[in-house]
C-alpha cells in the first residue's frame, strides 16, 4: 500500500516525462500535458520534460526528485528509461526494468501467462512473407498480425484473406527508428473487448470497449468520438470480480508495480483471453485508466496524485 501524502512539497521537484522517440510520441505528449496540468493544479512543483535520449541522462543533475513517466512505447515503456532513472536514483511511476521489458514484449508476456495457466490466444512468430501466409492455415481466418513490441495498436492488421497476409506482415515488420520489428500472428477471438486498470495492486472497475470500426485501432483509441465505453461494464458482479482476479494475477506474474492496464477479450462462452499488459497506460481525454478511476470515485487529479504517491516507497528505499 502506497504512503499517503498530504503536502505537495513532500514530492519535491517532479519531472513529467513525455514525448520521447517512439511511434507513440504524439499520444505521450497528450498524456503528459494532462498530468502536468493536474499536478500543477494541486500545487506540485512540476516540470514538463519533452524527453530525448540525452536529456533523460541529465535529470538527476537538474535536481529532480522523482519522475512521472508517460513515455509510451519504445524507450519509455520497455525498461530503458527505467534503468536510466534507477542509475540516477530517481523514483518514478510505474513498473521497474524487468516488468517493463517483459510487458513490452507481447510474446514473452504470453509465454509467461500460458506457462502459469492463464488464458491467452494461440500465436505464432512470423519471420517471412511465407510464414505470414501459412499463419492463416494454422490459426484460421481472420487473425491478427502485430509487432511484438509496440503499443497503441501501432502496426496491427486484421487479416481476413490470404491476399492481405504479406502486406500485414510488412506493415508490422516495419523499419521504425532503423530497426526491423519482431512480428507475431495471434488467433482472432470473437467477442467483446475489455480492459482492467490496476492501481497500486487493486483492480478498478472493468471497461467494455465497443469500437465503431472492426477493431480497437489507433484511430479508435485516441481520435474517434464514435468508440463507445461502458463503465460499469454490465457484467454480473461475481463475473466481473472473477475477471478482475485473473487480470491481477496477470499483473503480478510480470512483476508490475504502481499501475498498469490489462486488456482481454471475452468470448461468446464467457471465457477471458488475455491480450496484453500496458505498464505506461495513456492519460489522454480518451484514455481508459482515468475512465475506470472516475467510476471508482477518483477524479483525474486524484488519480495523478495517487500515482505520484506510489513513488514514495522508492524514495524511502533509496535513503
Amino acid at each position: 500500500m502506497r504512503r499517503r501524502v498530504a503536502d505537495p512539497r513532500e514530492f519535491g521537484r517532479v519531472a513529467v516525462l513525455m514525448g520521447g522517440w517512439s511511434a507513440e510520441r504524439e499520444v505521450s505528449l497528450w498524456s503528459g500535458k494532462g498530468v502536468f496540468d493536474a499536478l500543477r493544479s494541486r500545487g506540485v512543483d512540476v516540470t514538463a520534460v519533452d524527453a530525448d535520449r540525452e536529456g533523460i541522462l541529465r535529470l538527476g543533475a537538474q535536481g529532480f526528485d522523482r519522475a512521472f513517466n508517460l513515455l509510451h512505447g519504445t524507450g519509455g515503456e520497455d525498461g530503458t528509461v527505467q534503468a536510466v532513472l534507477d542509475l540516477q536514483r530517481i523514483p518514478y511511476t510505474g513498473s521497474g526494468v524487468l516488468a517493463s521489458a517483459l510487458a513490452m514484449d507481447k510474446l514473452r508476456t504470453k509465454r509467461i501467462w500460458r506457462a502459469e495457466g492463464l488464458p491467452t490466444p494461440d500465436y505464432l512468430v512470423l519471420g517471412s512473407n511465407d510464414e505470414a501466409l501459412a499463419a492463416g492455415e494454422r490459426l484460421g481466418y481472420p487473425y491478427f498480425v502485430k509487432p511484438a513490441a509496440e503499443g497503441s495498436s501501432v502496426g496491427v492488421s486484421k487479416v481476413k484473406h490470404a491476399t492481405q497476409a504479406v502486406s500485414a506482415f510488412r506493415r508490422a515488420h516495419g523499419d521504425y527508428d532503423g530497426l526491423a520489428r519482431v512480428v507475431m500472428a495471434e488467433r482472432f477471438v470473437a467477442g467483446d473487448e475489455y480492459t482492467c486498470a490496476v492501481l497500486d495492486g487493486a483492480a478498478l472497475p472493468l471497461i467494455r470497449i465497443v469500437p465503431a470500426v472492426e477493431f480497437y485501432d489507433y484511430h479508435a483509441k485516441y481520435l474517434s468520438d464514435d468508440t463507445r465505453y461502458h463503465c460499469p461494464c454490465g457484467l454480473p458482479p461475481e463475473q466481473e470480480a472473477a475477471l478482475a482476479t485473473t487480470c491481477l494475477r496477470a499483473w503480478e506474474l510480470i512483476g508490475a508495480r504502481g499501475w498498469a492496464r490489462i486488456d482481454f477479450m471475452l468470448d461468446a462462452q464467457g471465457r477471458p483471453w488475455l491480450i496484453e499488459a500496458n505498464t505506461v497506460p495513456g492519460m489522454t481525454s480518451h484514455s481508459l485508466v482515468p475512465m475506470a478511476a472516475r467510476a471508482a470515485g477518483l477524479s483525474y487529479e486524484d488519480l495523478c496524485w495517487a500515482l505520484l504517491e506510489t513513488t514514495m516507497d522508492a524514495t524511502e528505499a533509496a535513503r
